[in-house]
């Protein structure tokens, strides 16, 4: 069943929850890279409510808890990409990795994600449908005891 307009009941993650998921909280402050008219505006407003704050972008120049990266095929070298998403993200922060889902346009392989991860010195902790179109994979720095 595909989502409808105008606030009617689905069977798709609903946004809402999808923020929930990806356990982002009022008072966080969450960058988000990647964005193209492709993103889905829903759940970037979903986060935003939960926030309290609106995403900040790669400027912002200080310390974030969490990044948003949204990142398809095409989009260059992912190992790349999660090294730069890393660049203001606070120790024991997360980056969700906001890949198109399986069969869509722009669809990034879930073994280039486990490949790619650890080389930027990062390990996948957990994967999430969050909307129609997109999944979310957590990556974050492994504990060393």
């Amino acid at each position: 069943m595909s989502a409808t307009s105008g606030g009617g009941s689905t069977q798709t993650v609903g946004a809402a929850g999808a923020a929930d998921r990806l356990g982002l909280t009022k008072g966080m402050v969450v960058q988000e890279l990647g964005w193209d008219e492709d993103t889905d505006d829903e759940l970037r407003a979903a986060v935003e409510e939960a926030l309290d704050a609106d995403l900040v972008d790669g400027d912002h120049g200080n310390v974030v808890d969490a990044v948003l990266l949204w990142w398809r095929a095409d989009d260059g070298d992912l190992v790349d990409g999660l090294v730069d998403a890393l660049t203001d993200l606070v120790g024991g922060g997360a980056i969700w990795l906001l890949t198109p889902k399986v069969g869509r346009p722009g669809a990034v392989d879930p073994a280039d994600v486990a490949e790619a991860a650890p080389v930027a010195g990062l390990q996948q902790t957990t994967s999430a449908p969050v909307s129609k179109d997109w999944s979310a994979t957590r990556l974050v720095a492994p504990k060393h005891p």
